[in-house]
């Protein structure tokens, strides 16, 4: 039975873990300090947890997280990991900028542990469906194999350490991004009075854009939190001699602000989802 440790039991590493199970495998996970609809999570999976030591006795090590816990997932198995002759490869499936991931990889210099960049593009695993898609570089050795084996579905990238989390960035750039800049824009239209003639405007001219928004804002919601760090890693990826950092910049205070109300007065939600609603009935 191939034998895997998942950090991380948010719904994508939940999700991942209950299709290595589904195709025979065995998911260990570390729940300490983790919230109680986490671990019920967790365990709905099948996912076993463990003590921090006991994840070094899985073959893969995959961390997925939101971006700003890369490095310390990084850092927790680097400590695990001291001292082992043969530590289990790290794969990365978090989306961070490669420069992050250059770094990340740099914790374990000269310590054994392999490192691979992965990245995840779609939605969590759902039964019957193949995906999501998961991109794999620096990986020579072939050590996501396993995860090909046990049903998930692998790309690997012709390119260095890095590539994978470069394909995320300019993947995530351009969907979510798109959300932000439609969140920004509907809330605008609702301040000054032109929500429903831009909703008609949309149903009519655009109706593929209004049919995603309409679909992909009510979904951001919860993610929103998660979304600020992913795009201040897509600034830094971008740098600053690129102007469009700004743009993603200003997105993650966009996705701040929206997650600040989804936890508070939803004051924001619900001007959304009227105006989400209305062009629901137009159309």
């Amino acid at each position: 039975m191939p034998n895997f440790a998942i950090i991380g039991s948010g719904a994508m590493g939940s999700a991942v873990a209950r299709r290595l199970i589904d195709h025979g495998a065995a998911v260990l996970t570390y729940l300490e300090d983790r919230s109680e609809q986490t671990i019920a999570r967790a365990k709905a999976a099948g996912m076993v947890p463990v003590g921090r030591r006991e994840l070094t006795k899985a073959e893969l090590i995959l961390s997925i997280v939101p971006p700003a816990e890369a490095i310390k997932v990084a850092d927790l198995v680097a400590d695990i990991s001291s001292g082992m002759q043969a530590p289990p490869p790290l794969i990365d499936l978090n989306a961070i900028a490669p420069k992050t991931m250059q770094a990340l990889a740099a914790r374990f210099e000269g310590s054994g542990v392999e490192v691979v960049d992965g990245a995840i593009i779609g939605g969590p695993p759902v039964p019957g469906t193949s995906g999501p898609t998961i991109y794999i570089s620096g990986d020579t050795a072939e050590r996501s194999r396993p995860l090909e084996d046990c049903g998930l579905r692998i790309r690997r990238l012709d390119g260095p350490l890095g590539a994978a989390s470069a394909l995320k960035m300019c993947y995530a750039g351009i969907n979510k991004g798109f959300v932000g800049l439609g969140t920004a824009m509907l809330l605008a239209a609702s301040r000054s009075g032109a929500a429903e003639s831009l909703k008609a405007e949309l149903s009519e001219s655009l109706p593929d854009i209004d049919r995603k928004l309409s679909r992909s804002i009510p979904d951001m919601y919860p993610k929103a939190y998660r979304w600020v760090a992913e795009m201040q890693e897509i600034a830094d990826f971008l740098g600053e001699d690129d102007p469009a950092a700004t743009i993603f910049r200003g997105m993650a205070d966009v996705f701040s602000r929206m997650a600040t109300d989804v936890e508070g007065s939803r004051v924001l939600v619900g001007q959304l989802d009227e105006i989400i609603a209305f062009s629901g009935t137009e159309n």
